[in-house]
């Protein structure tokens, strides 16, 4: 059975569920769906000191913020549904499949997410956010003072690393390879900051983590060097894991274009993608920051720009310009 909508936004994350309060709160018919519940990976996050205005709170509190928001302007909220595919009919609109129902909707928002890759050893979801983390930039300042383990060797997992390195009192990184795969300048910068005097960063090359360890919190993790097949126990009080992103994206394959990686393309001004009235938010897209509050950013763009879209549909042919400009919503 379909039913029309003004809009249907795709995942209830930060970036889903500021979208549906901004088009909601317009008055605009909006259908969120969610595979399992709202929230995604920032349902694992206990402490949130980084959201500007919010001095602390927890994943779950401000997803149940958001959600409250959104409904009370009138979303529509619809989860243990999984979406399929996405079909543009003749008429312009967007019909968006799932499990058992479809629906129709003049624009769509795409916000299903992103994982962080993990590792797949022992103890990384027995740990995780009890010294298990996949975000520097959110978790280093709980870690003043310790050390950590760092797991990685391109672009974030070197830029990540760096920035812990303010924080803690030892890091040591480790890559599988003899060299990182990193930009040469940030590659750079990394081993001129450990070879500092009394540098308190450490890296092993050639060694990969087999299993991560302890009780109730990380204590250790095993190490071995993948060239002489030597294991070690090391201790640590946290282990960080930069070895990149999975993008949520594998229902819409043939319907946007993605790149090499399946993150969304669009043009980061507008969110538009290749397909009229199809707009993306959040981590899946490329250029994504990955941080909360850029995620709740995407929402809200995603969700103005849509209404230039109902304006003139003809805009979305058009080249980013400055043309748009603030307040003229």
């Amino acid at each position: 059975m379909s039913e029309n909508y003004d809009c249907i936004i795709v995942g209830a994350g930060p970036a889903g569920l500021a979208a549906a309060l901004y088009t909601s709160r317009d008055r605009l018919k909006t259908l969120v769906l969610e595979k399992f519940m709202p929230g995604g990976q920032i349902n694992n996050t206990d402490r949130i000191e980084n959201y500007p205005g919010i001095e602390r709170i927890d994943g779950p509190g401000l997803i149940e913020q958001l959600q409250k928001q959104a409904q009370t302007f009138g979303a529509e909220i619809k989860t243990g549904g999984e979406v399929t595919g996405l079909e543009k009919l003749k008429d312009g609109k967007i019909a968006v499949h799932c499990d058992k129902d479809k629906h129709i909707a003049r624009t769509v928002i795409l916000a299903p997410g992103s994982d962080y890759r993990k590792l797949g050893v022992p103890g990384e979801d027995e740990f995780r956010g009890s010294g298990v983390s996949y975000c520097g930039t959110c978790d280093a300042p709980f870690f003043k003072g310790k050390h950590v383990v760092a797991v990685g060797g391109g672009n974030t997992a070197v830029e990540e690393t760096l920035h812990i390195a303010k924080f803690a009192e030892k890091v040591t990184m480790i890559h599988r390879r003899d060299e990182f795969r990193a930009a040469r300048i940030l590659a750079e910068e990394l081993l001129q900051k450990a070879n500092e005097p009394n540098s308190n960063l450490i890296i092993k090359y050639s060694t990969i983590a087999t299993a991560i360890q302890g009780e109730g919190k990380v204590q250790s993790v095993k190490l071995k060097n993948v060239k002489s097949n030597k294991e070690e126990d090391y201790a640590c009080d946290g282990v960080f894991v930069f070895v990149g992103m999975e993008p949520n994206t594998g229902f819409l394959k043939g319907f946007v274009e993605l790149t090499e990686q399946e993150f969304i393309k669009c043009d980061c001004a507008y969110l538009r993608t290749n397909v009229p009235g199809v707009f993306v938010a959040g981590d899946c897209r490329i250029g994504a920051a990955m941080q909360l509050a850029t995620a709740v950013g995407d929402g809200v763009v995603a969700a103005m720009m849509l209404k230039q879209y109902f304006r003139d549909p003809n805009w979305w042919n058009e080249p980013v310009t400055d043309v748009l400009q603030p307040g003229g919503w």
